[in-house]
């Protein structure tokens, strides 16, 4: 069985962030959210994974190359214009040929592994599976409507929901999925809609099956999703000892326990308390990291407080006064003390900034 990431979206929910970085390299747990889709993947055997992005010359591309470095083997299909769902699964289809296959939206983060699901379907008599959650809001949802243990019925966005079970982006299709996208006709909004075939399946009088995941699914499309993101990913981490080299926690620092620190990286006269992901060449001086908080490779933390934030690659942060809560800051960027700065900041950055507070 092989698999698909959707990958082409603008990311327009996360701007400005994605004005210069696609929304699945967006990094929590100083890793890219399309890697958390990858994870799950390759952790229930499906190596062959094909990513539809909206360009070969796009980022996700260029940094995932061939997929060696997660361990397995990515090819890259064009939807140059996104029509929707059902638009852009249809593109796969060379890519998966005859063969059932698994699609994943590359902004979704999922605590359950969802082994089961999708080492069974091959041999299950669906002819389609969708991974549901039950929600407090389906409104904002495809929903589902279960009867007898099938899915009977999916609607999207209803205004009067016929059950609170969210469609969260995990589905296992087979071939016949794209006979469903070339018989529906767009939507109100002008796309093919993943629900609108789904329903066509049903129809037909197939058997549709449900899966009810387990934990938390964020769909990480805005920024204080992927903060939460972050937080979730962070707490989940399984307890690990303080760092104790010499190398790496340096002067009077108090270090907690859950704190991963990589390479080249240094805690001096700071507190950091976990969870938190320090990246590599890392330099944390005179300053406080609290709970929930990644930084990215050479970051820069001077005279600052932290919590609950992320801050990507290449930033650095000095002399700031009250705390930085919450926030998400991209790569290369700069905040630096000014006069009569508030006590608390809240920051969503673009790559490149530069901020005086």
């Amino acid at each position: 069985m092989k698999a698909v990431i959707l990958a082409a979206g603008q990311g327009t929910r996360l701007r400005p962030v994605t004005l210069t970085m696609p929304k699945p390299l967006v990094p929590v747990a100083n890793k890219p959210l399309i890697g958390f889709a990858i994870d799950v993947l390759r952790n229930a055997g499906l190596d062959e994974i094909g990513i539809v992005v909206n360009d070969l010359d796009s980022p996700i591309a260029s940094q995932l190359g061939s997929g060696a470095e997660f361990g397995v083997k990515l090819d890259y299909i064009v939807q140059t214009e996104q029509k929707g769902l059902a638009h852009a699964i249809g593109m796969t289809r060379d890519f998966v040929g005859n063969e059932p296959f698994c699609v994943l939206l590359g902004d979704n983060i999922f605590q359950d592994k969802m082994e089961s699901l999708l080492r069974g379907f091959p041999a299950s008599s669906a002819e389609l599976a969708i991974a549901l959650i039950e929600v407090p809001d389906p409104q904002r949802f495809g929903v589902a409507e279960v009867i007898n243990g099938q899915i009977a019925r999916v609607i999207e966005k209803p205004k009067e929901p016929p059950s609170n079970l969210a469609i969260s982006g995990a589905y296992l299709f087979r071939p016949s999925i794209f006979d469903a996208i070339d018989h529906i006709k767009p939507s109100w909004r002008n796309e093919l809609e993943i629900t609108d075939a789904i329903q066509y399946v049903i129809a037909s009088g197939a058997e549709v099956h449900p899966y009810t995941l387990r934990g938390w699914w964020i769909d990480a499309g805005k920024p204080d999703a992927i903060i939460q993101a972050n937080q979730l990913v962070l707490g989940d981490l399984p307890y690990s000892p303080r760092p104790d080299a010499a190398s790496v926690i340096i002067g009077g620092s108090e270090v907690s326990p859950r704190v991963l620190v990589g390479e080249g990286s240094q805690i001096i006269d700071s507190v950091v308390r976990g969870p938190v992901i320090i990246g590599r060449n890392v330099t944390v001086r005179n300053s406080y990291i609290g709970p929930y908080t990644s930084l990215g490779d050479n970051v820069v933390i001077e005279n600052a407080e932290l919590e609950a934030s992320i801050i990507m690659k290449d930033c650095t942060i000095r002399s700031i006064s009250g705390r930085i809560d919450s926030s998400l800051i991209a790569d290369n960027s700069t905040v630096v003390k000014s006069s009569g700065s508030p006590a608390v900041h809240r920051l969503i950055l673009a790559e490149n900034s530069y901020v005086q507070m």
